[in-house]
């Protein structure tokens, strides 16, 4: 998944602290001023997995601040060995 989130520039994981994504660890990528892709990171005992959401907020510097205006899940435990999740990912970057 690394090579996932510098191919598509997603930026470094933080927590977020805005609640919206439970606290678990989230990166994202600028579609537009107030368009973002999500990844979050849930870590379980068993694996780490990542889900995708697009999000829209007044500008990036709210992301895992506050609560974004409009959240969707587009992918939940993104595999990028999936064709449909690849293409999901690049519908929106492209």
């Amino acid at each position: 998944m690394e090579n996932v989130f510098k191919y598509y520039e997603f930026s470094d994981f933080y927590v977020d602290k805005s609640d919206t994504f439970l606290g678990e660890e989230i990166c994202y990528s600028e579609l537009n001023s107030q368009h973002f892709l999500i990844f979050k990171k849930n870590i379980s005992e068993e694996k780490v997995t990542y889900d995708l959401y697009v999000s829209k907020y007044s500008s990036k510097k709210e992301i895992g601040v506050k609560p974004p205006e409009i959240l969707e899940i587009l992918v939940e435990d993104y595999d990028k060995s999936i064709p449909e999740h690849r293409v999901v990912l690049r519908k929106y970057l492209y």
